[in-house]
């Protein structure tokens, strides 16, 4: 059973939107949705430079996401949606790093 209020289905079957919180965890962000929806109410996560406190906050591609984790700042853009979580191979694949971003570094970077 599908929840139109969480995720538009595209003329395709594919999400066009998805909450933030559902988003943030299906992508790897955080390790659970619960954390998701704390980071969002506490303020910490910003859509296309726009602070944003509701959890249920609706993404499309195309977004820009910034977030303010513990130790790093990440930005990234948003390009597709999920159904599910599953491995970090494709988590990976539902964004794109931006360069200025203080995300997932290599151990031989500088």
């Amino acid at each position: 059973m599908s929840d139109l209020r969480q995720t538009s289905q595209g003329p395709g079957g594919g999400a066009e939107k998805q909450r933030i919180d559902k988003w943030l965890w299906h992508a790897r962000m955080v390790r659970t949705r619960s954390d998701a929806a704390r980071l969002v109410d506490a303020g910490h996560a910003r859509v296309n430079g726009q602070r944003v406190t509701a959890p249920a906050h609706l993404l499309r591609a195309g977004d820009v996401i910034t977030l303010a984790l513990d130790r790093s700042v990440r930005v990234v853009e948003v390009l597709r949606f999920s159904d599910r979580r599953g491995a970090a191979r494709d988590a990976a694949a539902t964004y794109r790093m931006l360069e200025n971003s203080g995300g997932y570094r290599s151990q031989g970077a500088a």
